[in-house]
């Protein structure tokens, strides 16, 4: 009897720690995304004072009235990175998006369509993950124009390759249940299964994925705007504020970078919590620990 009560109470401690441990999930999944939603909200209103310029206020450190400082023109640092980063996630947003639905698109009908789809569409992840992920990124940006589309395509059309596979491999793994051979011995159409019977069981895969190319997304088209080859001048983006930085930061202005780039670290760290604290509440198996 004392053994039964023993065992009672340890089961119950440890639903009560499974029930704390997912309450913390959620709490930084919440706070990750309302910081983000501020930064895009914020971007929105600070767009004019993020080109503003100043000349009676030029090389100011950071103080109360300018938390991040001025630059050599006097514009407010804080500004510019906050609208800097919006730009960011607006391009990561629709990079990963579009990146995420030729992912699930190509995933599904490599696992489906037979051994030649299958065949071509893996030949085809092979040749984009076989370039130099960076190389191929410039190639695609470049030939798309540059600016705000050519990031944006460059981006998407170069990050789907890991989620085809994973999406692959849940299908490969769905169509071996007998569900699925049973619809299939009933003359269903494979379009009709994929649709039907295996979208729902990959959708929660398809959304942890496409929120963890968010941070991807976004360091590239930081990696190759502060290169030179990705939004043009004019736009507060962070990588072209990182990129006029180094100009100066033999001078004392150390502020210039470090600001924005531990903002531009925080965005990216946030995006990479709301990926993980969703796919571990996502997870059936994470309500039994």
């Amino acid at each position: 009897m004392k053994a039964f009560a023993e065992k009672q109470k340890t089961g119950l401690t440890l639903k009560k720690s499974g029930w704390n441990q997912r309450q913390r999930l959620l709490f930084w999944l919440i706070a990750a995304v309302l910081f983000l939603t501020a930064v895009c909200v914020g971007g929105m209103f600070l767009d004019e004072a993020a080109k503003t310029t100043d000349f009676s206020r030029k090389n100011i450190s950071p103080c109360l009235t300018y938390p991040f400082g001025t630059d050599w023109l006097g514009r407010d640092m804080f500004a510019r990175t906050i609208r800097g980063l919006s730009i960011s996630i607006v391009i990561g947003i629709s990079a990963a998006a579009v990146s995420a639905v030729l992912a699930f698109i190509l995933g599904v009908v490599s696992a489906t369509m037979g051994k030649a789809a299958d065949a071509m569409v893996t030949w085809f992840i092979d040749l984009v993950m076989g370039i130099p992920h960076m190389l191929l990124l410039i190639l695609v940006c470049v030939a798309c124009g540059r600016g705000l589309k050519g990031v944006i395509l460059g981006v998407a059309l170069t990050h789907w390759t890991s989620l085809a596979r994973l999406i692959r491999g849940e299908v490969l793994q769905l169509k071996e249940q007998q569900y699925i051979k049973m619809a299939r011995k009933l003359g269903k159409s494979n379009l009709y299964i994929a649709m039907k019977h295996m979208a729902p069981h990959l959708f929660p895969q398809f959304v942890v994925g496409l929120i963890l190319l968010f941070p991807h997304a976004i360091l590239h088209e930081s990696g190759i705007t502060f290169l030179g080859f990705g939004l043009s001048n004019e736009q507060p983006a962070i990588g072209i504020i990182l990129s006029e930085a180094m100009k100066y930061m033999i001078t004392g202005k150390w502020w210039l970078a470090l600001f924005p780039g531990l903002m531009l670290v925080l965005t990216v760290v946030c995006f990479y919590a709301v990926g993980e604290n969703l796919r571990k509440l996502v997870d059936p198996a994470s309500a039994h620990k």
